[in-house]
């Protein structure tokens, strides 16, 4: 269950986010100071800050910047009116992920909570991989296929592959799969079955997320 901080000294409305979120399946917690905040990050992780970019003694930057310092890997969203959004735009220069405008509908709240999300785990994947291995695999559209076909099997054979890519030249396929196999995302067994290693999996989920980055772009 994703974690998400609420950071605002308006408490109707951090109440309101918090019952919206939890229905969403989110674990929330509410701060109604940046002090506040600050002491809920030190002792918790969060994947998602939403932060009030306008709140007395210690203001939504402030909250951010130290954010970034104590808790690199948790995101922020702003909270802003209409009238400061230059200075979200300024805050996202500063570390913030996003920032959506008061009045917001739930719905763009949502989207972008989601978007937020999906990039913190397409990065987290990424750094978990070998980046020229991991774009030099998504790169060619038969490796890409050959890593999906894998991950609907528990392992295939090279026949197996070859007939299911429709490819009459199998030197090509023998090639793609060295290159997958060179780079940690495929093995085979014993057995002669081909499938996908635990790189290959974090490979699949990488290659996921940036198609559909990309069909919605």
């Amino acid at each position: 269950m994703k974690k998400i901080l609420i950071v605002d000294d308006d408490a109707e409305l951090r109440n309101n986010l918090s019952e919206i979120l939890k229905g969403e399946g989110y674990h929330t917690e509410e701060a109604g100071s940046g002090k506040e905040a600050i002491e809920k990050a030190v002792s918790s992780d969060f994947d998602i800050a939403l932060i009030d970019l306008m709140m007395p003694k210690m203001s939504g930057v402030d909250v951010l910047s130290e954010l970034r310092r104590i808790k690199p890997k948790t995101r922020v969203i702003m909270i802003t009116a209409f009238a400061t959004v230059e200075n979200a735009v300024d805050a996202i220069k500063k570390g913030a992920s996003d920032y959506i405008s008061k009045p917001f509908k739930i719905d763009e709240l949502l989207t972008t909570i989601r978007r937020v999300l999906e990039e913190a785990r397409f990065e987290e994947g990424i750094m978990k991989l070998d980046l020229d291995f991991t774009l030099s695999s998504l790169s060619n559209y038969i490796r890409r296929n050959i890593i999906r076909l894998l991950s609907l099997r528990t392992g295939m054979h090279f026949m197996e592959i070859t007939r299911e890519l429709g490819i009459e030249d199998h030197t090509k396929v023998v090639f793609h799969l060295k290159m997958l196999k060179e780079s940690g995302i495929i093995e085979q067994d014993k057995d002669k079955l081909y499938f996908l290693t635990k790189e290959g999996e974090k490979t699949l989920d990488c290659l996921k997320i940036l198609e559909n980055y990309l069909s919605n772009k």
